[in-house]
């Protein structure tokens, strides 16, 4: 039987209009059956963990053995939902040209958004692409945002960072983390004298504005440390899935790097993976 949207659809006289709201339609279909094959493999996998046997899980899911084991090695793997369902949102920074005051990207903040945007398409996630405008007002109170922004250029972002309940931004002479808990406190080598290659980087998920969901942000101190978090989710993802799933939580990244390209060489996590829910 056709469902009430089928109907709906098919009773639109305008060629064009139901052309149109067919390919929404179906377009929206094609990601709700993405996430229900991700959900499926996540479910199973968190069973498997739990001690129980694919022939136990199959048995009480009313499924073969066989059909366990393909949902298991077939769809989008669980770790992609770290950064959200169906289309996500990746927001990076304008900043104010030097020279002719003109609204520019950084060119690492580019090539950080192009990785990741990437690596989540990997994850069969549709990705929209936005700009955190000059002066810093972005809207965060939507879902799936994932946004690469420090305090410095928003001052909303400045307030969404203050929710976190263990790590803070402090601007002294430089810019630092500092974490309330051990008291360590993360500056960046590129501004010590001598200078020495290594930078600093807050990676999180924090509650939105209003409440009603969260929003997943980093950036590093400078952008060294930006291309350092993208290269720990390139390399890491379903580790930290696997420790913080969707929850909130937030961490300190660590990131040498090769002093002329500003690539990464090394990464890995400065601080301990704090789970806000645990107090």
């Amino acid at each position: 039987m056709p469902s009430n949207d089928v109907e709906r659809i098919a009773a639109i006289e305008d060629p064009y209009q139901l052309l149109r709201v067919a390919t929404e339609r179906l377009n929206a279909a094609q990601q709700e059956v993405t996430e229900l094959s991700r959900l499926r493999r996540r479910v199973i996998q968190e069973l498997h963990a739990q001690g129980m046997s694919y022939a136990q899980i199959a048995k009480e899911a009313g499924l073969t053995r066989g059909r366990i084991h393909q949902i298991r090695h077939t769809g989008p793997a669980p770790e992609g939902a770290f950064f959200g369902q169906g289309t996500i949102t990746l927001i990076t920074p304008l900043k104010r040209e030097a020279r002719q005051a003109r609204p520019v990207v950084a060119v690492e903040d580019v090539a950080a958004a192009k990785r990741l945007e990437d690596l989540a398409r990997g994850f069969d996630l549709a990705v929209e692409l936005e700009h955190v405008p000059l002066g810093g007002d972005v809207n965060l109170n939507r879902p799936n945002l994932v946004v690469i922004c420090g305090p410095r250029l928003s001052t909303v972002m400045g307030e969404l960072y203050e929710r976190d309940p263990v790590l803070e931004w402090v601007k002294q002479d430089v810019w630092t983390l500092h974490d309330t808990r051990t008291d360590e406190r993360y500056r960046s080598g590129s501004d010590d004298e001598p200078a020495r290659p290594i930078d600093y980087a807050y990676l999180g998920r924090l509650p939105r504005p209003d409440g009603a969901g969260h929003v997943l942000v980093f950036t590093g101190i400078h952008p060294q440390g930006t291309l350092g978090v993208v290269r720990l989710l390139q390399t890491e993802l379903a580790a930290l899935w696997g420790q913080v799933a969707d929850k909130p939580f937030s961490t300190v990244v660590s990131t040498e790097y090769e002093p002329e390209s500003g690539e990464p060489v090394k990464v890995e996590l400065a601080s301990p993976l704090y789970r806000h829910e645990e107090g």
